[in-house]
């Protein structure tokens, strides 16, 4: 009696320890070394950065609600993060990786991250968020597949492609930033890459002989689901397959309704996925072009990304001029026109059962509202910095969440302006306290003369607006409140604003961005802070074991081990194995 007693009280404590990591939802483990490799993308040798050997790294393939654990690293010469770019840490700001909320892997060390892609699906990537690497590589995509009893809301696709896009300068990132140290602008890029290779010789003078590039492989008849995501500098693009139809299908976790498009601009950090037919003949080979936006056509013609879509049927190669781009040079609303086109598929289902339209996001209270206004660049004590609303955000020693967690005071202010302030410009750690379950508008008020794309991490939210002019009172007129996209980047044009609505219903501290490079690394973000003031560990997961600890509290941080460098949950797997050995051996005695 008493030996079956402790093997059930055994079994027991098996099914209690292993249930929340390992029978609700699989966890996925994956390595990332993140070192300098040489590589010539545009003919040039130069130094980028690589993950696992590879530019760009590899593509993290996970299902929705798949436990995610990436263990980096960290071989460069200087500090890294690396950053999930629309993926939203449920309950755990820890993971975010962002100066904000995680100290930095310092150089030779490495660090595990681990979070839940909790009911999400979609088109994502990731990219080392400081000091401008991502300017020199170390990104990739990052998908989340439906879970096998939530359909999709169209036809299996025969094949799933990623293609990362970007502007691409010759100079790597450290001298791009003492460029930008220095107050100089970077100027026009060297050119674009697909997939981190450069443009196929189209034309004789523009592209030299002798670069690399992309060929995609593909069967006739059959259709593709096309991932694009712009991992640029600071450069809008165009998209397009000669002679294919774009058929979107989703755009960074949310499914769309599906319009065929003979074009389309991705900005930078968007990403789209379309479903391509190949259903053209194959005489040839098709041009795939990811040309620049808003510039000036005829100075800018080499700042044009090309690769090759080649049938398994193929009878020569392609010839002839690219697709021509739209020509609005002179129409600034097309590019807008098309992106108000683009519009939530209410009656699909997303991650889970409920129609994704059931949020009835156009009835809820605003609670908050903040509008934010960038303008070209300023000087503050003598530097040449970005702002929102007048602030430019200067990142603390202790990250935010980490001050938080230990009670410390003065490492930032909950002062953020809801609105442009009137005096001169300031350099602070100023931030947004956003009130738990409450419903934020936001209108991004763009007074500069380029596109500018906006960032939150940790949410999706709702592009319910956008237009030229000054935002008003009497522009909640124009807002879309039914079927506005969800999604974690939203474009804002040059002399025109975009209103976006978000949920907080993710506790933790979030960035708030552009995502164009060389303004994020001249301040212009800041940050939202959602707490609970319910004292509870449901909303958000406490302090990771293996937190970095930096500024004020770098003297608690212990030498890397490496023999426990990585966190339990990567072990998990084996002590997993190793309990099921413990109860083959209980039950070998007991049989």
């Amino acid at each position: 009696m008493a030996s079956r007693c402790v093997f059930s009280l055994f079994f027991t404590y098996i099914a209690l320890f292993t249930s929340p990591c390992f029978a609700e939802d699989p966890i996925v483990n994956f390595e990332f070394v993140v070192s300098y490799i040489t590589a010539s993308p545009l003919g040039v040798p130069q130094q980028v950065i690589a993950v696992n050997g590879h530019f760009p790294g590899p593509t993290i393939n996970v299902t929705t609600n798949d436990h995610v654990v990436v263990n980096v690293r960290n071989k460069l010469d200087e500090d890294l993060l690396m950053t999930w770019a629309g993926i939203q840490q449920r309950k755990s700001s820890w993971q975010d990786g962002v100066l904000g909320t995680n100290c930095p892997i310092p150089s030779k060390w490495n660090w595990t991250y681990q979070f839940q892609v909790k009911d999400q699906i979609g088109s994502f990537f990731y990219f080392p968020s400081l000091h401008l690497q991502r300017a020199s590589g170390g990104f990739g995509g990052f998908i989340i597949n439906n879970r096998d009893i939530i359909p999709i809301p169209f036809a299996t696709p025969d094949g799933d492609i990623v293609i990362l896009i970007g502007d691409w300068y010759t100079r790597n990132h450290t001298a791009l930033r003492r460029a930008l140290n220095a107050g100089k602008d970077l100027g026009m890029p060297d050119g674009v890459l697909i997939n981190g290779k450069g443009p196929y010789r189209y034309n004789t003078t523009l592209v030299p002989d002798g670069i690399e590039y992309e060929t995609i492989d593909v069967h006739p008849g059959k259709t593709y689901r096309i991932r694009v995501h712009n991992v640029g500098m600071s450069t809008s693009l165009n998209f397009r397959i000669q002679n294919h139809n774009l058929l979107l299908a989703e755009a960074e976790g949310s499914y769309t309704v599906q319009q065929n498009y003979t074009s389309l601009d991705i900005h930078v950090g968007q990403s789209s996925s379309f479903l391509v037919t190949m259903d053209q003949n194959a005489s040839t080979d098709y041009y795939i072009v990811a040309s620049a936006r808003f510039v000036n056509e005829s100075l800018w013609k080499r700042v044009t990304g090309v690769a090759i879509l080649r049938y398994s049927n193929s009878k020569g190669k392609a010839s002839g001029p690219l697709p021509d781009a739209p020509n609005d040079q002179f129409d600034k609303t097309f590019s807008m026109n098309q992106a108000r086109s683009i519009r939530w598929n209410v009656s699909a289902s997303g991650a889970r059962p409920n129609p994704q339209g059931s949020f009835r996001y156009g009835s809820i209270n605003v609670t908050e509202i903040y509008v934010l206004k960038n303008k070209p660049p300023v000087t503050i004590n003598g530097k040449q910095r970005r702002t929102l609303n007048g602030i430019s955000f200067l990142n603390p020693t202790t990250p935010i969440r980490l001050a938080d967690q230990f009670k410390l005071k003065g490492v930032y202010k909950i002062d953020f302006p809801d609105k442009p302030i009137t005096g001169e410009p300031k350099m602070e750690t100023s931030i947004i306290n956003g009130t738990y379950k409450g419903f934020m508008e936001i209108i991004l008020q763009n007074n500069d003369t380029k596109v500018h794309t906006y960032h939150v991490n940790g949410y999706a939210f709702f592009v319910v607006g956008m237009d030229y002019g000054e935002w008003t009172e009497n522009s909640r007129g124009t807002y879309n409140k039914w079927d506005g996209i969800a999604r974690a980047t939203t474009q804002v044009f040059p002399g025109g604003w975009t209103a976006i609505l978000i949920s907080l219903d993710n506790v933790g501290v979030w960035n708030l961005r552009t995502e164009n490079l060389d303004s994020w690394y001249l301040g212009q973000e800041t940050y939202i802070r959602v707490v609970n003031p319910e004292v509870t560990n449901k909303t958000e997961f406490p302090m990771p074991d293996n937190a970095l600890f930096c500024g004020a509290l770098g003297k608690m941080q212990k030498p890397q081990d490496i023999s426990s460098a990585t966190s339990i949950m990567v072990n998990g797997s084996k002590l997993f194995l190793s309990l099921v050995m413990m109860v083959c051996a209980v039950i070998s005695i007991f049989i």
